[in-house]
């Protein structure tokens, strides 16, 4: 399937071809057509949630719960690759990358935003109460915790075991070998790497249009910077450069040594916002949100609105559903990129579980010290009313600092937040703090997701070639600033949920595909090929180094100068 001579010598030319194409042609669209292009997607998007909002909630549900039972189950023992293959990263560093690529931006960007449009307004308590700002966290932590994670998980774990253990090639397309065989090397495999990669690069550029914003509010905030589109293109330009030179000196170096910095910086923050920030307050917040969280995750994962049909169910829970699905292919290759060598058992334990306890961590620490801060503003507003300070207009409470920044400006909640914690030096300290967070995760998802787009070209080769690597770094950036330009982000926010639609169709796929293989798993201690396998089809996931062991016995010994698959 990879070319071996010419221009694309190394990559699959229908889908490295096609797919630049696709993309480029769609942000065309979004540019010129941008007011028809939103419409319609909108209109779109708002019918999709409006009807299918049951089968989102259900769908990654019963992806959860299969995930729990293969990690306690007998399947969770199968190592992703040889039986006696170990991983290539040590477990902190795993996890770090785990974190940096999967929510590493949104993290930062909803982590005081969220908990604050919750306080304001939901529909299990009266807005702006303490009942809210329980209701508040709940909520927060309930979007971001054990659900999109089963999603990525998913994908992450499916591509793993088809590739490492059954020999396929580590793309999207090997999820379908169990039913179609081998015509995943045909046109249908090539249309699904194709979307596959159109997918990866509008979530890769929206994200990245979403954390530049921010960085340039935090700017302004501490330096006086102006909040300008010519200062967010130079930014975007700035850290896609820094992400090139980080994708072109691979995983084990770049991307590892950069997600490191990321956890230590996070690290950091939260440390430092516990310290001086309302200790007591946020450790209790902490644990009775974790506990409050776990009792209600089952209600809250079937709950769908529908005595009121408000529509606050299809303004969140039914959005993110769909959201984190179209980030699904490239997290979830991502982490079958660096998830070699571990079990079913580690690597669903490991996404499923550790980034969930951090994710609750950081929430309950930077949501939590926005609810206090609001608390106490409210507190002081009712003291104000109550000696006669306030009246009329003005005696009714519509928010704290913190949630009116929120609403006026969404990426300013962070920065208004630690300088509310510390008006002096220690908070503008703080918010420079988060501006770095924002640069670093900003160029790891760039070069991991860059890193995943080229794999795809590739047919799944760990190692693509350096030229493919900086076309898509510099194609990312160029989308991602386009984009900001034409005002699109929404655009690209609301094809995401139609696009979700059918991604879901395909995580229900692959867990059929995936749960249905792994019982024909023998337990002798030693892999088993999928039937009608062909021996070349095991350079596509295997790397050159001869420290390597093979992990199949696919009916012909293991070399590595064995050509990939002719292109067809």
């Amino acid at each position: 399937m990879r070319a071996q001579t010419g221009l694309l010598k190394g990559l699959n030319p229908t889908v490295t071809v096609v797919s630049k194409v696709l993309v480029i042609g769609f942000v065309l669209f979004c540019a010129i057509q941008a007011e028809q292009a939103g419409a319609f997607f909108q209109t779109a998007s708002d019918f999709i949630l409006a009807n299918f909002k049951w089968f989102y909630l259900s769908a990654v549900s019963s992806v959860l719960a299969l995930l729990l039972y293969l990690m306690v189950s007998r399947f969770g023992l199968i190592r992703l690759g040889g039986d006696d293959e170990r991983p290539e990263f040590t477990f902190s560093s795993w996890i770090a990358m785990l974190f940096s690529g999967g929510m590493g931006i949104g993290l930062i960007f909803w982590s005081v935003a969220e908990p604050m449009w919750h306080y304001a307004s939901n529909p299990f308590a009266e807005g702006l109460s303490d009942e809210a700002a329980t209701a508040a966290m709940r909520i927060t932590l309930f979007h971001w915790g054990l659900h999109p994670w089963a999603i990525f998980t998913m994908v992450g774990l499916a591509l793993a075991y088809f590739a490492y253990r059954k020999g396929l090639p580590l793309t999207m397309r090997s999820i379908l070998y169990p039913l179609i065989g081998e015509r995943i090397y045909g046109p249908i495999g090539h249309l699904v790497d194709i979307l596959t990669v159109a997918i990866t690069a509008f979530g890769v550029s929206q994200s990245l249009g979403l954390g530049v914003t921010q960085i340039n509010t935090g700017l302004h905030q501490v330096f006086g910077i102006p909040v300008s589109l010519g200062m967010q293109v130079m930014l975007i330009a700035l850290i896609s450069f820094a992400a090139t030179m980080s994708v072109m000196s691979g995983v084990s170096r770049g991307i590892r040594r950069l997600s490191e910095w990321n956890m230590l910086l996070s690290v950091l923050l939260i440390a430092v916002v516990l310290l001086i920030g309302p200790t007591r307050y946020l450790l209790n917040t902490t644990l009775e949100s974790t506990g409050d969280y776990l009792q209600n995750i089952v209600g809250l994962s079937f709950w769908s609105d529908t005595q009121k049909d408000s529509g606050w169910q299809s303004w969140w829970t039914a959005f993110y559903w769909p959201w984190w699905m179209t980030w699904a292919p490239f997290v979830g290759l991502f982490i079958a990129r660096i998830s070699r060598g571990r079990t079913v058992r580690e690597l669903v334990a490991g996404t499923l579980l550790v980034p969930t306890l951090v994710t609750i961590v950081w929430m309950s620490v930077l949501g939590g010290s926005a609810l206090k801060s609001e608390r106490d503003d409210r507190l002081q507003h009712e003291q104000q009313v109550a000696s006669g300070q306030l009246v009329g207009k003005a005696a009714e409470f519509k928010g704290g600092e913190v949630l009116l920044a929120t609403k006026q400006e969404t990426t300013s909640a962070m920065f208004v937040l630690l300088q509310k914690i510390d008006p002096g030096m220690m908070g503008k300290a703080l918010s420079v703090l988060v501006c770095l967070m924002l640069a670093s995760y900003f160029i790891t998802s760039a070069d991991s997701g860059t890193l995943v787009l080229c794999t795809l070209n590739a047919v799944g080769h760990p190692e693509p070639p350096q030229g493919i690597r900086v076309v898509w770094s510099i194609l990312i950036a160029c989308i991602a600033a386009g984009l900001l330009y034409a005002g699109g982000l929404k655009t690209i926010q609301m094809a995401s949920i139609i696009a979700g639609l059918p991604i879901s169709v395909f995580i229900l796929l692959m867990s059929f595909t995936l749960l249905h293989t792994l019982r024909q798993e023998s337990f002798t201690g030693l892999p088993t090929p999928i039937s009608g396998n062909r021996g070349t089809v095991q350079q596509n996931t295997q790397e050159s180094s001869d420290s390597r062991k093979p992990l199949l016995d696919l009916g012909v010994a293991y070399n590595p100068s064995l050509p990939a698959k002719q292109v067809s």
